[in-house]
């Protein structure tokens, strides 16, 4: 956030004077405006928990989170603001992490459940995995770090903790130098630090495996991803609301990818069809580009969530200034939302729904289709999961 926060004032004319860290994770930013005059923000990093609290003791004015908020939160601060409103809920970029092994593993793809199997002790050697008889070296970022937190959410989750013996490491540099390194080595690292070492698929229950990549994070499929959010319970504010404008912004975003997370401008990206995908939905997108995002939507509903909201605008800035780009919409369903007839009928409608949204904006899109619940990118067995299943995705060719 200091870079964006940074790079929102220089970008509106201020000049900083002061950027200093006052307490650990806690920073003041001070900042002169020849019109404007004086300005000092100060920046707490305390976890996404710390931010509702602020919020509700009047002592932020926006939260940083990289969860969604809590009902028992939502509920803390209604009559503040109802922070799951477009506007007040935002989404700042998208987070992934890669697991890596040494580049000789036979082990190419691995479950959550088996990760956190691996990284808290309870499998201790590859050929529980199906690899070669070797005790497992388990490599992980310090508690200090943001990855680490990542990790721990998405993988350890709250009954299992990190096995004692694992090597810590601040950088994630190091930590993927030192596995590829090490034919025993497990580790997990930053995107951009994969470097010499191999990345492992990752799925999430019985669903194909996923590598991490920007397109598969930023679409928000591979499984090992998650938002960052900031809330704004006071839009109204002039200065606050221009913040928020510069983050979502093309430039915004640009300091989203500079920092190393996965920013939400578009991009195409030749990739190859899921084998498993039905026959028409090859057919489907044959010759076609998938672009870097997905448009998800609340269960049994038709009713885009606060990103896909963005994303709107995001795709039809897009397509305007790509003009020679054909659109084709492929909605999905979850397993659990109907019959198998229904769930057909219902991802088509959500397709419409997307395709309506952007003929409102001038952009007719050349293919509507719906597939039902078929391609599960994650478990049906959780709502995450069954979040990330009901989505639209867009190709162009």
């Amino acid at each position: 956030m200091p870079t964006l926060v940074e790079a929102w004032l220089t970008d509106r004319g201020y000049q900083v004077i002061d950027n200093r860290l006052t307490a650990e994770n806690e920073r003041l930013m001070s900042a002169s405006h020849t019109i404007h005059g004086a300005l000092d923000i100060t920046i707490h990093a305390h976890g996404s928990g710390t931010a509702f609290k602020g919020i509700l003791a009047n002592a932020a004015d926006l939260g940083m989170a990289s969860r969604p908020i809590k009902p028992s939160e939502r509920s803390d601060v209604a009559h503040i603001a109802d922070l799951t409103e477009s506007g007040k809920e935002i989404v700042v970029g998208l987070d992934g992490i890669a697991v890596v092994v040494h580049p000789s593993n036979p082990i190419n793809h691995l479950t959550i459940d088996q990760l956190r199997a691996i990284f808290s002790g309870q499998v201790t050697n590859w050929s529980e995995l199906g690899g070669t008889p070797r005790p497992i070296q388990v490599y992980a970022r310090d508690n200090k770090s943001g990855t680490f937190d990542t990790f721990k959410s998405l993988v350890l989750g709250k009954k299992a903790t990190l096995a004692s013996r694992a090597k810590r490491y601040e950088s994630n540099d190091q930590l993927s130098d030192d596995v590829a390194a090490d034919l025993n080595g497990i580790g997990f690292t930053g995107l951009p630090s994969v470097r010499r070492s191999k990345p492992l698929a990752i799925a999430e229950g019985d669903n194909t495996p996923i590598l991490p990549s920007e397109l598969s994070v930023a679409t928000e499929d591979y499984p090992l991803s998650r938002r960052l959010f900031l809330y704004n319970p006071f839009n109204d504010e002039p200065l606050l609301r221009d913040l928020v404008q510069f983050v979502k912004s093309q430039k915004g975003q640009q300091q989203v990818a500079k920092v190393g997370f996965i920013s939400q401008n578009i991009a195409p990206y030749e990739v190859g069809v899921d084998s498993r995908a039905p026959s028409n939905y090859k057919a489907t997108v044959q010759g076609a580009e998938r672009l870097s995002l997905n448009f998800r939507f609340k269960p049994r509903e038709y009713q885009l969530d606060n990103k896909a909201l963005q994303d709107v605008d995001r795709l039809v800035d897009f397509l305007q200034k790509n003009p020679q780009y054909k659109v084709v919409l492929a909605g999905f369903s979850d397993a659990a939302e109907e019959a198998a007839w229904r769930s057909y009928i219902l991802s088509m409608e959500r397709s419409d729904f997307v395709a309506n949204q952007l003929i409102k904006k001038g952009i007719v899109p050349s293919v509507v289709r719906g597939f039902g619940s078929t391609l599960q990118v994650a478990s049906n067995h959780s709502e995450k999961g069954r979040d990330k299943n009901r989505r639209v995705e867009v190709w162009v060719r």
